[in-house]
């Protein structure tokens, strides 16, 4: 299994909870803090605001995300035989002779009254 491979597996799975976790909250805050104890002073696992828990993994999934995504792209070309593909292909692109000056048409020029 190649480390691409890895890493898109680790994506899905983050990203698979990150949406778990942003469906579990409420907008107003009252989404899974207000279904243990509604008040939200005294709350599950003596966590004392689960709202704040919630924030907080949901920032930190996205952290995790973005830099698999990263580390990803960076592993993409790194194990194949053919990482230096693209550079190739622009070491070889040659590009039109831009010296001189494009053709121009000859029009004829109607004569005037």
């Amino acid at each position: 299994m190649s480390t691409f491979s890895i890493f898109l597996i680790l994506i899905i799975f983050v990203a698979f909870l990150l949406i778990v976790v942003i469906m579990v909250q409420n907008p107003k805050g009252g989404g899974l803090s207000s279904s243990f104890g509604g008040g939200g002073t005294q709350q599950l696992g003596g966590v004392k605001k689960t709202t704040d828990f919630l924030d907080k993994s949901t920032w930190t999934l996205s952290a995790i995300l973005l830099a698999l995504i990263l580390l990803s792209n960076m592993s993409l070309f790194e194990g194949s035989a053919n990482s230096n593909y693209l550079q190739d292909q622009v070491e070889n692109v040659t590009l039109p002779d831009t010296t001189t000056p494009p053709a121009t048409e000859n029009t004829q020029e109607t004569p005037q009254e």
